[in-house]
């Protein structure tokens, strides 16, 4: 079991257990990352929205439902989170939760900028004014950085976003950014790149691609539907990138890092690898004009050199082999 010592005012100046908050525990991400914790010696607490009836069948998948200690919070509210955060004596916060269709982004763009920088404000602003030890990690995104000029994408690369899901990450992170420099608090965002994993919600790529190839091979459809895939993504394992989303916070001085595989693969090869392995003819994929987002980027790739090297993380799964997995899964 992990623990510290704190000697601060206010606070025990005893050993004791440590203690992380997850907001978004419910999704592929935290979940994985709930595990994690909870293999660390964590208490962890997951929060929960009170307006909505939250499936918890991946904490269940993970092993960690009886562990975890889910708690009701609206993280719009202000008052909310910073009782929670007292509740908890929180020593690690990790926001997870956020609107992360960039399709849905397109179509709902007030509520998309409302969903994804209130919370990391309200978490922020409660760590200022009751509990600055606190360490928070934020969600960031590759999407970012747009149709970038120069590949791979670095931590010096310059957001250009062309989507109202991009534009609303932008925000978030530089928020933290602003919070980190003006107050000096341990808060950072990982920038993570496409990660997958069995947990991934159906409506993404890839689990609506396996999950409708097997209706093909059981005989339950006769095709698939894609938008465009000539576009390249840089896809990874979501279980590898929680693991950098803790070592984030375990570091001496608060950094920025791209989690990412270092690689972009068209989404076309990625249907046709998954169509080979289940022996299904490439016929069978069909194009929808109706599927093409508004803006699109064509290709897009990181580099994970920064947080391989500072963060001692090792990744070197290719997107071949995280759907080999999946499919076997």
């Amino acid at each position: 079991m992990r623990v510290f010592k704190t000697s601060a005012a206010g606070k025990r100046n005893m050993t004791h257990q440590k203690t992380a908050i997850v907001t978004g525990i419910t999704g592929q991400d935290g979940c994985y990352l709930a595990r994690l914790l909870v293999n660390q010696g964590y208490r962890v607490v997951g929060t929960i929205d009170p307006e909505r009836n939250s499936s918890l069948w991946g904490l269940k998948y993970v092993g960690v439902l009886p562990t975890v200690q889910l708690k009701h919070c609206d993280i719009f509210s202000f008052s909310d989170v910073q009782r929670l955060i007292l509740e908890t004596e929180a020593d690690e916060i990790y926001h997870l939760a956020s609107q992360s269709s960039v399709a849905e982004s397109f179509r709902s763009p007030v509520t998309t900028m409302h969903a994804n920088t209130r919370p990391i404000i309200n978490i922020l602003e409660s760590v200022r004014t009751v509990s600055t030890s606190t360490r928070v990690y934020h969600a960031s995104s590759s999407e970012m950085f747009g149709k970038v000029k120069k590949l791979p994408v670095t931590e010096q690369t310059h957001f250009r976003p062309i989507s109202p899901y991009a534009v609303s990450k932008v925000a978030a992170h530089q928020t933290v950014s602003c919070y980190r420099d003006s107050y000096g608090l341990f808060a950072v965002s990982g920038v993570l790149f496409n990660h997958e994993s069995i947990l991934r919600r159906e409506t993404f790529f890839t689990r609506k691609l396996i999950r409708e190839a097997f209706e093909i091979v059981t005989g339950r459809r006769e095709s698939i539907s894609f938008g465009n895939l000539d576009v390249r993504r840089d896809f990874g394992y979501a279980p590898a990138y929680v693991d950098a989303m803790w070592r984030m916070l375990q570091q001496a001085d608060p950094y920025d890092f791209l989690i990412c595989s270092g690689r972009s693969v068209a989404l076309r090869e990625m249907v046709e690898h998954v169509y080979s392995s289940l022996g299904i003819s490439t016929d069978r994929i069909k194009l929808d004009p109706s599927l093409f987002r508004p803006n699109d980027i064509p290709d897009m790739f990181g580099s994970n050199e920064f947080a391989k090297q500072q963060l001692d993380w090792d990744y070197n799964m290719t997107a071949f082999e995280m759907l080999d997995l999946l499919i076997a899964e």
